[in-house]
């Protein structure tokens, strides 16, 4: 039970919405002195009534605009004297005064109905089909009806799952809808959360109790418990469990979602009709998608589902706002924004909620409504310069491609060789490289995403390539592709590729650096990211590699906007594990990996040639 109250609090803290979560902003606003609560239930076109928890301002001389966020988390606490600490996306709009509504999802907690994770949509719905594009227009529509000093617009927000709601609220949207704003929004569980371009990430494993035990009835109780694993040393904990197939002993057939990630290991059917970015096609509210740019969990899915809208909606009012935040941080209002042992700046947070989230809603639910809100297009934070930047389009238009090759003495430059060589390390999946150097048990790997590199790149099983130390500074905005040119001794292998920010050696420290570490010489992780090497042609259809045989791999690293400053050194690291973050690959090509045995998982030898390169994108300045 006691990995059920950590987990849990960590996936609502997530959504910024615990007493946990003001006791570590400092929150002195207090919503039971100016709000009233009241519990409904809602009937869907379907009859399944769906529970919803309504605080309105206690000040009935005007009308306000609804906010609502629908959350398979729970609206808790239940209760008509309970409130919540938080109630809003944050304090300024609660002080302002909105009307908000929380609604437990079909099938979850209080809430009627069955639950399906991701559930697809349905486009051009026939009599009686339901999803949660028509659970949202039916909700919308009875508080719209029902709610007293409503003004007639709506707008919806959530973060991570909440913020896949968020999402689907724009497909065939009620005409009250008047402004979405996804939060580090889920796009597709085959690229978000649970994989990484095919790479099941097992850091994950754990919450999968969260989304995997059916409920009977509404409840305003857990009906789910987590594995108490005995340790808090993950890295050995699943290196000890060894192949996927024996953690069944702690998942049985009862959990539905446990089965469905080991039935369906590559992406098909499935999980494709789970996406929902690619339904993003003639958006009509006017949307603000959110992001972290250090979020291990959701960095796919707010820069997908921004992409998305930009590339196949005219007309709606469409923006991004991307900070140095892990996942959901900009909903706290820590003075000192930090990430792991890196300081970005002050009040970052507190900017963001007063000047672009409030400004934002407002503007669509109180005022003019015509989108001259003096809000750029992109708000993206540079985390290397750190500071903030807007552009009129992201990514932006001045950008110049530049492709970097591998060269001897670990050397990363402009200028590719002639000489034909290749790099090798031996990859051993009893020995997988950690990705991270912090013992302990963690759901959300939050402060790795910035952690220190050095550890990894004095392992045999790491390819290190760096540049001279840069005299003027380089900008990094948009993706990266890493194009490799690889080859094994075996039949499958993934490949993971780290850009890296190596710091001149007289760096200060910084509050947050840990203390046996200094910032001297830090190689901070910047972006890094998987692929499995079995879907380098087709997620749909694994293939194995041919033993030595040279092979064309590419892995596209998430959207940056980094500056690596003068003094620093940019650094790649390539490697094959990368442990527990990402599951391991047997290196021996199987079907489906869940099932792989134990005699399946060898040593082998991998290749890296020099004809690889990394492409990046690079801001004019």
């Amino acid at each position: 039970m006691k990995y059920f109250i950590l987990l849990f609090s960590l996936v609502i803290v997530a959504c910024g919405k615990t007493n946990a979560v003001a006791e570590e902003t400092g929150n002195e606003y207090d919503p039971k002195a100016h709000y009233t609560k009241k519990e409904v239930t809602i009937s869907m076109r379907d009859g399944v009534k769906l529970h919803a928890t309504i605080y309105a301002p206690k000040d009935s001389s005007k009308t306000y605009p609804i906010l609502l966020k629908r959350t398979p988390y729970s609206s808790r606490p239940y209760g008509p004297d309970e409130f919540a600490t938080i109630i809003g996306p944050n304090e300024t709009l609660m002080k302002e005064g909105n009307i908000v509504v929380i609604e437990d999802v079909r099938g979850r907690w209080n809430s009627e109905g069955t639950y399906d994770n991701m559930r697809a949509y349905i486009p051009n719905k026939k009599e009686g089909e339901v999803d949660e594009a028509s659970d949202t227009y039916d909700t919308i529509d009875w508080l719209i009806n029902n709610v007293e000093n409503n003004n007639g617009r709506v707008g919806v927000w959530g973060i991570s799952y909440p913020g896949f709601y968020a999402t689907y609220s724009l497909l065939d949207p009620h005409p009250a809808l008047k402004a979405v704003s996804p939060q580090a929004p889920i796009g597709d569980f085959f690229f978000d959360d649970f994989h990484h371009n095919g790479a099941y990430l097992l850091s994950y494993w754990r919450v999968t109790a969260l989304f995997g035990h059916m409920k009977t009835e509404p409840t305003t109780a857990p009906w789910y418990t987590f594995p108490d694993l005995g340790t808090k040393d993950q890295y050995q904990f699943f290196l000890d469990a060894g192949p996927l197939s024996n953690l069944d002993t702690y998942y049985k057939e009862d959990n539905f979602f446990w089965q469905q990630l080991k039935e369906h290991s590559s992406y098909d059917d499935f999980w494709k009709k789970r996406g929902i970015i690619q339904h993003l096609k003639d958006i009509k509210p006017a949307t603000m998608i959110v992001g972290g740019w250090f979020d291990a969990e959701d960095l796919y899915g707010p820069l997908e589902t921004y992409g998305n809208i930009e590339a196949q909606s005219t007309g709606n009012y469409n923006t991004i706002v991307m900070g140095p935040w892990s996942h959901g941080d900009w909903a706290r209002n820590k003075k000192r924004q930090a990430i792991g042992n890196v300081y970005f700046g002050d009040d970052i947070s507190k900017f963001y909620q007063e000047k672009i989230e409030t400004t934002f809603f407002n503007h669509f639910l109180k005022g003019a409504g015509d989108g001259t809100t003096k809000l750029p297009e992109a708000y993206m934070f540079d985390t290397g310069s750190k500071q903030w930047r807007t552009f009129e389009n992201w990514p932006p238009k001045n950008l110049t491609t530049k492709n970097y090759s591998l060269q001897q003495n670990q050397h990363l430059g402009e200028l590719a060789t002639r000489e034909y060589s290749f790099f090798e390390f031996e990859s051993d999946p009893k020995k997988p490289v950690p990705y991270s150097e912090d013992i302990k048990m963690v759901f959300t790997p939050r402060k790795f995403m910035t952690d220190d590199q050095r550890f990894a790149a004095r392992r045999p099983d790491v390819l290190v390539f760096e540049t001279d130390i840069l005299e003027e500074p380089i900008t990094l905005a948009g993706d990266i592709m890493a194009k490799l040119k690889v080859s094994t001794t075996g039949t499958d292998a993934d490949w993971v590729v780290k850009l890296i920010d190596v710091y001149p050696s007289d760096h200060l420290d910084y509050e947050e650096t840990q203390e046996y570490l200094k910032m001297g010489n830090y190689h901070q992780m910047v972006r890094s990211e998987v692929m499995r090497g079995r879907f380098r042609n087709d997620f749909s259809k694994p293939e194995p590699f041919v033993p030595n045989l040279e092979t064309d791999v590419q892995v596209k690293l998430q959207d940056v906007l980094h500056t690596f400053k003068r003094g620093h050194k940019i650094q790649i690291q390539i490697q094959s594990t990368w442990f527990p973050y990402i599951d391991l690959n047997p290196q021996t090509f199987v079907d489906n990996i869940f099932y792989a045995k134990e005699e399946d998982f060898k040593k082998q030898t991998h290749r890296v040639y020099n004809s690889s390169q990394i492409e990046f994108t690079v801001l004019e300045q």
